[in-house]
């Protein structure tokens, strides 16, 4: 399987929130998933906030996000 790099997952997240949605927002959570696994939480942090991810899908710093179809919240 090939790695999410963040430069792909910056171009994808932003492709999701030009169009913005509920469908988008579910690809975008699988996108930050990836990354969350890849590189940790402080790059989905910087994503969420470089991309305005919490204006347009209310993603906010802090969120798990583990590919389910909802983000676990900053506890759990």
């Amino acid at each position: 399987m090939r790695s999410m790099t963040l430069e792909k997952a910056k171009k994808l997240l932003a492709v999701h929130a030009d169009f913005g949605g509920f469908y988008n927002s579910n690809g975008a959570k699988l996108v930050l998933a990836e990354v969350q696994r890849e590189h940790g939480q402080q790059e989905v942090d910087a994503l969420i906030r470089e991309l305005e991810l919490e204006r347009i899908f209310g993603f906010a710093p802090g969120t798990k996000f583990d590919g389910s179809r909802f983000g676990k919240g900053k506890s759990g």
